[in-house]
C-alpha cells in the first residue's frame, strides 16, 4: 500500500511541476546554505589549525611590552639580552630549545631581479623550536653562527621571485648592504590569516643580522620549545619568574613583557570560526521553517482542489488514515526532493568558494545526513496538518464539493 500512496505523490507533483518546485525552493535554499556553512566553516577551522600547526604547537613566544606592540603610553620596554636566551634554556624545566629572533625589512638583487622581504636572523635552534623542513641544502653550522657568516636560508617566495628557474643553493645574492651565499631552500609553508606569506623569508644566523641590519645585539622575539610531558602554564609561570628577576621587576610592578602560547591562540581562533559558523548556520536554517510554511500552504490548497476526489475515495471505501498517508507521504516526497537538490547545490557551492577561500576541500557526511533528515521531518511536521484535514472531511460534504 505504502508504494501505491508513494507513486501517487509523485503523479501529484509531476502534475504541477513548476507549483512544486516554487513549493520546495525554500527548503532548497534552506538545505544548501546550511551545508554550505557548516561545511566551509569547517574546512576554515581545518585550514586556521594547519596554518598554526605550521608554527608549531609547543610554543612560547616572547615579546617585550605587555601585548604585540608597546602597549600604554609609557616608554619602550627594553628588548631582551642573548644572556636572557641562556638562562631560559638552562633554568626552565620543560624547555627544550630557546631561539631568538632579530629582524629587518631589505631589498634582495640577484641577476636585474630585486624583492623586498623579510630577514631573520635566529640560531639554528629555530630548526628544533619550529620543524621546518628543507627541500635542498643544509642549515648553517655552529661555527659559521659563531662567526656571524653571510649564510642563509630562504623561503620558496623569495625563491621563486629572485630564482625562477635555477636552483639558488650555492648561488651568491645581495640582501641590503651584505652579499650572501644560499646555503639552503625551505619547504613551502602557505599564507598566515594573521600573519602574511610565511615563505617571503630569508633566514640568517643571528649575528650576521645584528651585526650587519640592526646594530644591536638586543633579541626582539624568543621562541621557546616546549615539551609535551611539561604542563605549558608551568613553564609560562617559570619563564615569568626568571625574566621578572633578569628584569629587575618587583613588588606589585606589572610585567614589560609578554607570553603567548600557541596553542591557545589555536584553540582561540578555532573556538571563534565555529560560533561564527554556528550563528550562520543557525540564520541559514530559518530558510527551512519558510520552506516548511510553504509546504503547508500549497497542501492546503491541494486539499482544497481535490476535495470531490478524496470524497470519493472514501466513499468507495478508503479509510481516513489512508487519505491522511496519502498526503502525508506527498508532503514529505516534496520536503525531500528539495533536501536532495539542496544537497547537490551545496556542494557545487562549496566546489566554487573553495579555490577562492583557500581552504581545503572536505564531504562531511554527517552535517548532509542530518540536513537530509531534517528536510523530511519537515515534511512531516508541516504536511501533517494538510493530510489530517483530508482524512476528516465528510465524504457526502466531499462529494458535493464543486
Amino acid at each position: 500500500m505504502l508504494g501505491t500512496t508513494f507513486l501517487l505523490a509523485i503523479r501529484s507533483i509531476q502534475r504541477h511541476i513548476l507549483r512544486s518546485f516554487l513549493t520546495i525552493l525554500g527548503i532548497v535554499i534552506g538545505v544548501g546554505a546550511v551545508v554550505t556553512m557548516v561545511t566551509l566553516g569547517k574546512a576554515t577551522t581545518a585550514a586556521v589549525q594547519q596554518q598554526i600547526s605550521a608554527l608549531g604547537t609547543n610554543i612560547l613566544q616572547i615579546r617585550p611590552g605587555q601585548g604585540f606592540g608597546r602597549g600604554g603610553g609609557g616608554p619602550r620596554p627594553p628588548d631582551f639580552e642573548p644572556e636572557d636566551v641562556t638562562a631560559i634554556a638552562n633554568q626552565i624545566a620543560g624547555v627544550t630549545a630557546v631561539a631568538p629572533q632579530a629582524s629587518a625589512t631589505a631589498t634582495a638583487i640577484h641577476e636585474g631581479a630585486n624583492w623586498s622581504t623579510t630577514v631573520n636572523g635566529t640560531t639554528s635552534a629555530i630548526f628544533r623550536v619550529q620543524p621546518w623542513p628543507l627541500t635542498a641544502g643544509r642549515t648553517w653550522t655552529r661555527a659559521e653562527e659563531e662567526a656571524g657568516k653571510a649564510v642563509c636560508v630562504i623561503g620558496s617566495t623569495v625563491q621563486r621571485n629572485l630564482f625562477a628557474g635555477v636552483d639558488p643553493v650555492g648561488r651568491r645574492f645581495r640582501v641590503g648592504p651584505i652579499s650572501c651565499d644560499v646555503i639552503g631552500t625551505l619547504s613551502t609553508r602557505g599564507q598566515a590569516g594573521f600573519g602574511g606569506d610565511q615563505d617571503d623569508v630569508i633566514v640568517m644566523p643571528i649575528k650576521t643580522v645584528q651585526r650587519r641590519f640592526t646594530g644591536t645585539r638586543d633579541i626582539r622575539l624568543m621562541l621557546v620549545g616546549t615539551d609535551q610531558a611539561y604542563s605549558t602554564q608551568q613553564i609560562q609561570a617559570g619563564i615569568t619568574d626568571l625574566l621578572r628577576e633578569r628584569r629587575a621587576i618587583t613588588g606589585g610592578r606589572e610585567d614589560d613583557f609578554n607570553i603567548f602560547d600557541t596553542r591557545q591562540i589555536s584553540d582561540t581562533l578555532t573556538g571563534t570560526t565555529t560560533l561564527l559558523t554556528r550563528i550562520v548556520a543557525a540564520v541559514a536554517a530559518i530558510s527551512l521553517v519558510v520552506g516548511g510554511i510553504g509546504i503547508m500552504n500549497i497542501m492546503l490548497v491541494s486539499v482544497t482542489e481535490r476535495t470531490r476526489e478524496i470524497g470519493i475515495r472514501l466513499a468507495i471505501g478508503a479509510v481516513a488514515n489512508e487519505v491522511l498517508l496519502q498526503f502525508l507521504v506527498e508532503a514529505v516526497a516534496l520536503s525531500c526532493l528539495g533536501g536532495v537538490i539542496g544537497l547537490i547545490l551545496a556542494q557545487g557551492v562549496i566546489l566554487l568558494l573553495v579555490p577562492v577561500m583557500q581552504v581545503p576541500w572536505t564531504f562531511d557526511l554527517q552535517i548532509n545526513v542530518v540536513a537530509f533528515a531534517i528536510s523530511a521531518v519537515i515534511g512531516v511536521v508541516f504536511g501533517y496538518f494538510p493530510a489530517r484535514r483530508a482524512a476528516a472531511l465528510n465524504p457526502i460534504d466531499a462529494l458535493r464539493h464543486e
